[in-house]
């Protein structure tokens, strides 16, 4: 109230004159006068939030109406491609809706991963996440354009070790002869990856850090063209997973020296892992899982959560899985969440330690 005059109602509050379009000939709002109650705004909030609240179990149950979209931010036939293909078959068959992958590879996985963290929060969007992109790409890009917060942790589908492989002609076969090895060539070993900020890079940094010892890292685009060179000898040492390195390592093209990892792997059962040689705090993962645009509605992040841990225990997608060398996970939205900050937490220790460099 102003001066004694009464201010017309919109939507349940009280507004001048000069913000209604409406005016009278009188120079006042024709729009229907209603009485203006103390707390009005409160009580409109209180009813909304309340609708919200309600609404949200009938969008789950609704969900999905339409083909859902699953970006995987690398070529098509990797483990992450291939991982997400097998949920995403199972997933669309339990929802009565297909789930598409869309392969959109590039920028270190950063390119499909902008895609999901700037699309609709509408559970049509859904990520194939990874160190990479979901992590490591805006942690240590100064350019990045987008934040670890942008994204809504769904479900962990599960991890693989990092391996260390080494050319054969080295002298090396085993995790202490890889330091003893490191400490005496230091400064003239040249160590490849598949990319700045990718996992393999990581697990380099960790692997310095845990040591103290200082060798030469050489980003390649992919991890094909490193191995290319590791047989090769213009690189003597990698990391990489069980399932990129089989063929060549079946082959002795290269040699498994280390498993960067808290214990041994099933698949490779002889080999000794990082902490047996005496090397403590160097375990590296790769691990995938699914995420969603921040702010997707709690009840779709729980419907394909609980569909997802329902298909990760199913034995042909279990088996399958194992073939890919992940341990399979499952678990909370809350428990994902909390591994993903663990994870971003020692990136940025690296980060600030020197470590690694943000670009």
């Amino acid at each position: 109230m102003i001066a004694g005059r009464r201010f017309p109602m919109h939507a349940g509050l009280a507004l001048p004159p000069a913000a209604c379009g409406s005016r009278s000939d009188r120079g006042l709002c024709s729009c229907p006068r209603l009485p203006f109650r103390k707390g009005a705004i409160g009580h409109a909030m209180t009813s909304m939030l309340a609708l919200l609240l309600l609404a949200a179990p009938a969008l789950a149950q609704t969900y999905p109406t339409k083909p859902i979209r699953m970006i995987v931010p690398y070529p098509a036939g990797g483990v992450a491609d291939v991982s997400a293909r097998i949920v995403a078959q199972k997933l669309g068959e339990s929802l009565g809706q297909q789930v598409v992958i869309e392969n959109r590879a590039g920028a270190s996985g950063t390119l499909g991963a902008n895609a999901v963290a700037k699309a609709a929060p509408d559970g049509y969007t859904l990520l194939l996440s990874n160190p990479g992109p979901n992590v490591n790409s805006p942690l240590l890009s100064k350019q990045s354009p987008y934040k670890v917060e942008d994204f809504a942790q769904v479900i962990f589908f599960g991890y693989a070790p990092l391996l260390i492989l080494a050319n054969p002609a080295l002298p090396v076969r085993n995790p202490k002869e890889l330091i003893e090895y490191m400490k005496a060539n230091q400064g003239k070993i040249n160590w490849g990856s598949s990319g700045t900020g990718s996992s393999l890079h990581i697990g380099l940094a960790v692997l310095q850090a845990a040591t103290g010892i200082k060798v030469t890292h050489i980003p390649y685009k992919g991890s094909a063209p490193a191995m290319t060179d590791l047989i090769g000898g213009q690189i003597q040492f990698m990391h990489t997973t069980t399932v990129t390195a089989e063929s060549q390592i079946k082959a002795n093209r290269v040699r498994v020296v280390a498993l960067a990892s808290s214990k041994r792997s099933p698949l490779l059962p002889e080999v000794q892992t990082l902490a047996e040689g005496g090397v403590k705090d160097a375990e590296a993962i790769v691990w995938f899982g699914m995420a969603a645009p921040a702010r997707t509605p709690r009840a779709i992040i729980d419907k394909l959560n609980a569909e997802c841990n329902r298909i990760l225990q199913m034995p042909d997608v279990k088996r399958r899985l194992d073939e890919l060398g992940l341990e399979v996970q499952g678990g909370t939205p809350e428990q994902f969440a909390a591994f993903v900050k663990k994870e971003a937490d020692r990136l940025q220790k690296l980060i600030k330690d020197g470590a690694l460099t943000r670009e």
